[in-house]
């Protein structure tokens, strides 16, 4: 059994994520027009008051439903906005079938880390082309231009400063 302390600070952490809710619900009820940056602004308060709490945050891979970005891989978003109190940065699995690619592109603001955990492909970055497998990291500086192959499936984990986002993904 939690002590009454622990029971108590769990009451006043749900307290404050259903107010959080609420107040963003009734900010986009009540301002339509807000602008984007003034609602990210909200959020990255509410974030920050939510992780001033104490709690920790811990997610587990397999709790994370998959989705297709723009570039066509498969990821799934372990730390990020949409899951966690996340400011800075975000963590996904990647995945792409053997004899797939995902779509040539590039990220404006994001740097992008890619750490290869299973399978081989080629990875080109701004024209220049090189084959990647388990235990390789690949640095995507912003502005760059690159895909990735896979040769067998590929599974890896993609690092994103500032947080992944569909608005920072551009193609030819």
């Amino acid at each position: 059994m939690l002590p009454v302390l622990s029971l108590v600070s769990l009451l006043a952490i749900t307290c404050v994520n259903t107010w959080l809710r609420l107040t963003a619900v009734a900010i986009d009820f009540a301002c339509p027009r807000l602008g984007t940056v003034a609602k990210q602004t909200w959020a990255s308060v509410a974030r920050r008051v939510v992780a001033s709490l104490g709690t920790m945050t811990v997610q587990h891979l397999s709790a994370q439903p998959p989705f297709i970005t723009k570039d066509g891989s498969t990821i799934r978003s372990i730390l990020d906005r949409t899951n966690a109190p996340v400011q800075n940065q975000s963590l996904a699995e990647a995945r792409v079938q053997a004899g797939g690619r995902t779509e040539r592109h590039y990220h404006k603001v994001a740097e992008e880390l890619y750490f290869i955990l299973e399978g081989a492909g080629e990875i080109e970055l701004d024209g220049e082309r090189r084959m990647v497998g388990p235990g390789d990291a690949i640095l995507i500086p912003p502005g760059a231009w690159h895909t990735i192959a896979a040769t067998e499936p590929l599974r890896f984990l993609c690092c994103c400063a500032p947080p992944y986002s569909h608005e920072d993904t551009y193609f030819e």
